[in-house]
């Protein structure tokens, strides 16, 4: 299992000065929905800046800590 706060964390890290919120949809802290407002998103597809969201979680991925994502980027207003 991983918290919300484990994830915002992770990606704080992996996107300096991002600014994050992740909910946990079912309260079995494995499925997720995560917001992330960067500026790094500047100038890439959606599917770029999902594939660097997935990037900064993929250990959480690949051992199952994160069964479900869904991700909305953006970019900082």
């Amino acid at each position: 299992m991983i918290t919300t706060d484990e994830i915002e964390k992770t990606l704080h890290e992996a996107m300096e000065g991002a600014v994050v919120g992740a909910i946990d949809l079912t309260g079995t802290q494995d499925h997720f929905e995560v917001r992330v407002a960067w500026e790094g998103f500047k100038g890439k597809s959606l599917i770029a800046q999902h594939q660097c969201v997935n990037k900064a979680l993929a250990a959480a991925l690949q051992d199952g800590r994160i069964h479900a994502l869904k991700i909305k980027t953006l970019l900082p207003q």
